[in-house]
């Protein structure tokens, strides 16, 4: 089945390829490093699926021009599907592929590099004994042992999370519509969001970006936090209020930011651009913050989660060619 393969990096080259191989090469996999959007969909002319990430564009007008140029497969790479608009696919007779899971530790184990570098921090004393500076005013952190964690969104991830920082003897607080069994053996508790905000010395974000938790973090939920709180996201850039969090952090009510994803990420994130000035003035507003470390979408940067990632991705092609219909689908019906 012929597909083209948008933003490509060499690592998906190599493990998309190697997955392929794997599986007897029943695909033709052509790469090209372009996003896909409105102005590069017609690049996918002559394939019958598009392999796309989290960062490309996928809106009726994206859906449509692929339509035309008779892809009858959008194949995601990811696990969210917020970028794709899933009644113009099915309008336009386009099935919707995704990897539902690939490496929860990835993401969690990333989550929590972030919490201990932001508590001890790491990335500023790993900076001052380069240049010969031993001192350690301005390095104080704080146990996480007797520490109260909010987990917002207790899948695979979250519930991962919550079992690593029960390890570190933190109390675990969680808030999630759809409760997971899982975190009672854990010694979790779930709470409502209010209270979670509220008694939290740490909240780490792992919910779905959908319409109800789109700035699910904005001004009023981070004036009832407890002052000094640490806020992790490593979700959905915008479930978080990036203005708000600037807001939150001049006023001292947020005390230590770790982020993965942000907002718009989609102009900065997986690109090298380190020789041009960034025109992203909140993002920029963001790196001023000694209390905040940004990185760039790499929680899920592990090589079992690429593996994983690229199997279920040729497995979704081969099923879809088998059946038109992809392992792992993903219809309108849940947006309901």
């Amino acid at each position: 089945m012929r597909t083209t393969v948008f933003s490509t990096r060499d690592y998906d080259r190599e493990f998309l390829s190697a997955a392929n191989e794997a599986a007897g090469a029943p695909h033709t996999l052509d790469f090209v490093e372009t996003h896909l959007s409105a102005q590069s969909a017609r690049m996918a002319e002559g394939a019958e699926a598009a392999c796309a990430f989290v960062n490309d564009v996928l809106d009726r007008e994206v859906l449509t021009t692929l339509a035309s140029a008779d892809v009858r497969l959008v194949a995601l790479r990811c696990a969210g599907f917020n970028n794709v608009d899933l009644a113009a696919a099915q309008e336009c007779g386009i099935a919707v592929a995704r990897v539902p899971a690939y490496s929860p530790d990835a993401i969690a184990e990333h989550t929590l590099a972030l919490i201990l570098s932001l508590n001890r921090k790491i990335h500023r004393a790993y900076a001052r004994v380069r240049e010969g500076n031993f001192a350690l005013e301005g390095l104080l952190g704080f146990d996480l042992n007797g520490k109260t964690a909010g987990i917002v969104g207790t899948g695979e991830i979250g519930i991962r999370v919550a079992a690593i920082l029960r390890g570190f003897g933190c109390r675990v607080l969680a808030s999630d519509p759809c409760p997971n069994d899982a975190l009672a053996a854990l010694g979790g508790r779930y709470v409502e969001l209010p209270e979670l905000l509220a008694q939290s010395d740490i909240i780490s974000l792992h919910c779905p970006l959908t319409p109800q938790t789109h700035h699910l973090i904005d001004h009023g939920s981070i004036a009832a936090m407890k002052r000094g709180v640490m806020l992790i996201n490593t979700s959905r850039g915008a479930v978080v209020d990036a203005r708000a969090l600037i807001d939150g952090l001049k006023n001292g009510r947020i005390g230590h930011v770790g982020l993965d994803v942000y907002e718009e990420e989609g102009d900065l994130f997986f690109e090298d651009l380190s020789g041009k000035v960034l025109q992203d003035d909140v993002f920029a507003r963001l790196l001023t913050f000694p209390n905040v470390l940004i990185t760039g979408h790499q929680g899920f940067f592990t090589r079992e989660a690429l593996e994983s990632i690229a199997a279920t991705t040729i497995a979704n092609l081969s099923h879809f060619q088998a059946d038109g219909v992809p392992a792992h689908p993903v219809t309108v019906e849940r947006l309901a």
